[in-house]
C-alpha cells in the first residue's frame, strides 16, 4: 500500500510540475471535442428565449420543447435572472454559444483557484499556481461540468461567483452582495449564506439577504405578475422542472424515493429520519472545520448537504465535487486513508461518467414520463452514487479536529496576518 501512495504522489509532483501543458492539452480536447461532437445547449435556449417573455407577460407559460422523456422545459428561475438574460437574446446564437462556453470554463479556473485558496498557505509550497492549473485541467472532465457545459447551464457562472465572494473581497458588503446576488439568479446558490452563519460574517449574511430582497423587489417593479405568480407558487412546483424520480436527480429525495418507493408512509418516514441523520453528519462537519479553522471544508460541507436536501438536484447542480476533491486532497485531513477512498470514489463516480450512463438506461427500461410504481432496483442502488459519495465526505470533514496548526486561512477567506482588527473566535463582518 505504501508503494502505491508513493507511486501517486511521484505521479502528482510530475503532473504539477507539467501543470500549464496539462490544461493546455485538457482545453485542447475540450475544443476538439465540441467541434467533432457538437451539442445543444437546451438550457441556454430556455434563457435566451424566455427572457423576453418577462417584460410581454408569460414567462412561465414559455416552454422549449424537446423529445422525451423530458419534452418540455420551462423557466424555473426567479424573475430577476429574466431580467439578467434579457441581453442574450440580442446575440447571435453561434456567438452567444462560443462567448457562454468561454465564459463557463473561465469560471472553472476561478473555481478552482478560490477553492485552493480557502485551503490557506502552507510553508515551503510554491506551487499553488501550478495546482490551481491541473486541478482546473482535470475538472474539465467531471460529469457534472461537462454537463454543465453541454446543456449551456449557469451552475459554473454562480459557482464562480460564490466562491469568489467568500474568498477576495475583504468588506463584508462585497462577500454578502456577491452571494446574494447568485441566489437572486438560480435558488441553490443560497446555501452559501450557510457559510457565512456558520462562519459567523453577521454583516456579511445581512447584505446577502438585503440584496436578495432587493433584487426581488426590482423584479417585482418590472414584472409585477410574473414576480407573483412565481413566488406565491411555482418557486415549490418541483413537477415543472422534470421527473422528480429520474435518476437525474441525485439528491435524497430522489434517491430515496427510487429505493424506497414515491410517496408511501414508509418512504416518508424513512425520508425523514435519513434528512435528520444526514443533517446532524453535516451540523458536525461544519463545527469540526471551524474549529480547526478549515474554510474550504466548511463551504464543502454547507454546498454538499444543500444539492443533499433540495428536493431536486440534478447531476449538473454538482460541480461542487470539484471543490470537495481538491478538499480532500489537499486538506488538513487529505493523508488519512478514508479521505483518499472519498477522493477516489468522486473520481471514478464523475470521471467515468456513472449517471449519464444510468440515465440512458433508464429512458429504455422506464416509460418516458410515466413515474415508475416501482424503480428498476438494479439501476436504484447505483443511482444513489453523488448522494453516497456527499455523504461519505461529510463523515470525513466532520472526523478530523485537529488541523494544521493554524496555518489555514481565516474562516472569512481573509489571511490570518490581516485579522488583527477581528475579534477571537469571530470571521470579519
Amino acid at each position: 500500500m505504501k508503494g502505491i501512495w508513493a507511486t501517486g504522489r511521484g505521479a502528482g509532483q510530475w503532473l504539477t510540475g507539467r501543470a500549464g501543458w496539462c490544461l493546455g492539452v485538457s482545453l485542447a480536447l475540450h475544443v476538439l471535442a465540441v467541434l467533432t461532437h457538437p451539442t445543444d445547449p437546451l438550457d441556454l435556449r430556455v434563457y435566451r428565449e424566455a427572457a423576453p417573455h418577462v417584460l410581454s407577460g408569460g414567462l412561465y407559460d414559455y416552454a422549449l420543447w424537446t423529445v422525451p422523456p423530458i419534452p418540455r422545459l420551462p423557466f424555473t428561475y426567479p424573475p430577476f435572472a429574466a431580467l439578467l438574460f434579457l441581453p442574450l437574446a440580442r446575440l447571435p446564437w453561434t456567438v452567444l454559444v462560443a462567448l457562454w462556453q468561454t465564459l463557463s470554463v473561465a469560471a472553472l479556473l476561478v473555481v478552482a483557484g478560490c477553492a485552493v485558496r480557502l485551503l490557506g498557505p502552507r510553508p515551503g509550497d510554491d506551487r499553488l499556481r501550478e495546482r490551481v492549473l491541473l486541478w482546473a485541467a482535470a475538472g474539465l472532465w467531471l460529469e457534472p461540468v461537462r454537463h454543465t457545459l453541454d446543456q449551456g447551464q449557469v451552475n459554473l457562472l454562480l459557482g464562480a461567483v460564490v466562491l469568489w465572494a467568500l474568498t477576495v473581497p475583504r468588506a463584508a458588503a462585497g462577500r454578502g452582495a456577491s452571494v446574494g446576488l447568485a441566489a437572486s439568479v438560480k435558488l441553490t446558490p443560497a446555501v452559501g449564506g450557510l457559510y457565512l452563519l456558520a462562519t459567523r460574517q453577521w454583516r456579511a449574511a445581512a447584505w446577502a439577504v438585503a440584496t436578495a430582497a432587493a433584487a426581488a423587489v426590482l423584479a417585482w417593479c418590472v414584472a409585477p405578475h410574473e414576480s407573483a405568480r412565481y413566488w406565491s407558487a411555482l418557486v415549490t412546483d418541483t413537477r415543472r422542472v422534470g421527473p422528480v424520480w429520474s435518476v437525474r436527480n441525485q439528491s435524497l429525495h430522489g434517491a430515496l424515493g427510487r429505493l424506497l418507493g414515491q410517496d408511501t408512509a414508509v418512504s416518508t418516514v424513512l425520508c425523514a429520519v435519513v434528512l435528520a441523520l444526514v443533517t446532524a453528519a453535516a451540523a458536525w462537519a461544519v463545527r469540526a472545520a471551524v474549529r480547526r479553522h478549515d474554510p474550504l471544508g466548511v463551504l464543502v460541507a454547507v454546498e454538499l448537504y444543500g444539492l443533499l436536501v433540495c428536493p431536486v438536484s440534478w447531476s449538473h447542480h454538482w460541480i461542487w465535487c470539484l471543490p470537495a476533491m481538491i478538499w480532500l486532497a489537499h486538506g488538513p485531513l487529505g493523508q488519512r486513508p478514508l479521505s483518499r477512498i472519498a477522493l477516489g470514489l468522486w473520481a471514478l463516480v464523475t470521471v467515468g461518467r456513472l449517471v449519464p450512463a444510468l440515465i440512458r438506461i433508464e429512458d429504455q427500461q422506464v416509460h418516458p414520463g410515466v413515474q415508475p410504481g416501482a424503480y428498476p432496483a438494479l439501476l436504484a442502488w447505483p443511482g444513489c452514487v453523488y448522494a453516497g459519495c456527499a455523504v461519505l465526505t461529510l463523515v470525513v470533514i466532520a472526523r478530523g479536529t485537529a488541523g494544521r496548526g493554524g496555518q489555514g486561512a481565516a474562516l472569512g477567506g481573509v489571511p490570518r496576518r490581516r485579522r488583527a482588527d477581528v475579534p477571537s473566535g469571530r470571521g470579519p463582518g
